[in-house]
């Protein structure tokens, strides 16, 4: 069925997909569900660690004063604030975490990055990186990674 153009635009015929275009888009939905699954299950085997526990951990440590506001953590992970919460509240107890008030927000609170913490990442990065290179960039060594990478900036924006 063709595709209804909006009201005062020209209709533009539509371009069937070529086979390559095809095979990347029906690889796609597979790509973003399996990699982060296969990453955390090497990180979680290895390091007893999920990737997200990982990544709140990573986000802290690139942020000024290794501390972010939960609300920007939460944005950082891509998770819910409540899902969030609750992490970090797992990791304060293990004292990778610290949670404190926002100052100038009484109703806010910052998640801080301890030094356990950081040496918690520390320990957890070499296997997340060669999971991040076993299931994912050895397999693009034919590709310009740069353009790549360009590419997929422009899709997610």
């Amino acid at each position: 069925m063709a595709q209804r153009p909006a009201p005062g635009a020209a209709a533009e015929p539509v371009r069937p997909l070529t086979a390559d275009e095809e095979a990347v888009v029906r690889c796609l939905p597979f790509l973003i569900y399996a990699l982060p699954r296969a990453i955390d299950a090497d990180l979680t085997r290895e390091q007893q660690m999920s990737t997200t526990e990982y990544l709140v951990l990573m986000h802290l440590s690139e942020a000024p004063n290794r501390q972010l506001h939960m609300g920007d953590l939460a944005d950082a992970c891509e998770m819910s604030l409540s899902g969030t919460t609750r992490i970090v509240h797992r990791m304060e107890r293990a004292e990778f975490v610290k949670r404190s008030r926002c100052g100038q927000d009484g109703r806010g609170w910052h998640a801080t990055l301890t030094d356990a913490g950081l040496a918690r990442l520390e320990e957890a990065w070499p296997t997340n990186v060669a999971a991040v290179r076993r299931h994912f960039l050895d397999h693009l060594t034919d590709l310009d990674l740069k353009q790549l990478a360009a590419a997929l900036q422009k899709v997610a924006t």
